[in-house]
């Protein structure tokens, strides 16, 4: 009925069908390893020392190693320094960085408490004057709107214009944000 042909050619499909699996479950298993992988890195805060009334905490979405005082060149970031809540924007984008309602939740109580926020956007001194001046105001937009998410009333937060809104010594990392403090 079969002959001994007939069962080496199912031997060696079995085989061949056994490390095509064992191949395609090694590339699931590295691609599921590297999204977990990623995915802590991106989010690990980066703890700093309180002050006053508002908690201090550094919420670096790229670089969870670095220094709280180290910006990434060109990406996103939210960090808390002496109460005051920075926003950081990759050049020419107005998204908020991840982070940012966690880095606003100490503002949200203390204009729970009577207190008012102040919003003010800075751009870098590079490109074109006018259209940093409205990025920087759409970027100032973005940070109220996650406040107003939040539930801050309108009335609750203050946009204010800085005398200086470039900086021309420093990263231009650093001067691409917006801050928010308490009055």
């Amino acid at each position: 009925m079969f002959s001994k042909e007939d069962d080496d050619n199912g031997g060696v499909l079995g085989l061949i069908f056994g490390l095509v699996a064992l191949v395609v479950a090694s590339v699931i298993g590295f691609g599921i390893y590297q999204a977990n992988f990623k995915a802590k890195e991106v989010k690990t805060p980066v703890a700093v020392a309180a002050t006053d009334n508002v908690a201090t905490q550094a919420i670096n979405s790229t670089a969870a190693d670095a220094p709280a005082s180290v910006v990434a060149a060109d990406a996103a970031s939210v960090k808390v320094e002496n109460g005051v809540v920075k926003f950081f924007f990759a050049s020419g984008k107005s998204e908020v960085a991840a982070g940012g309602n966690e880095a606003l939740a100490d503002v949200v109580k203390a204009i729970a408490g009577g207190k008012k926020a102040v919003i003010s956007g800075f751009n870098d001194a590079t490109g074109d004057a006018v259209k940093n001046a409205e990025l920087s105001k759409q970027r100032a937009f973005a940070v109220r709107d996650a406040l107003k998410a939040l539930g801050v009333a309108d009335d609750k937060i203050e946009l204010k214009k800085p005398e200086n809104t470039t900086v021309a010594a420093g990263s231009s990392a650093e001067a691409r944000r917006v801050e928010v403090s308490i009055q």
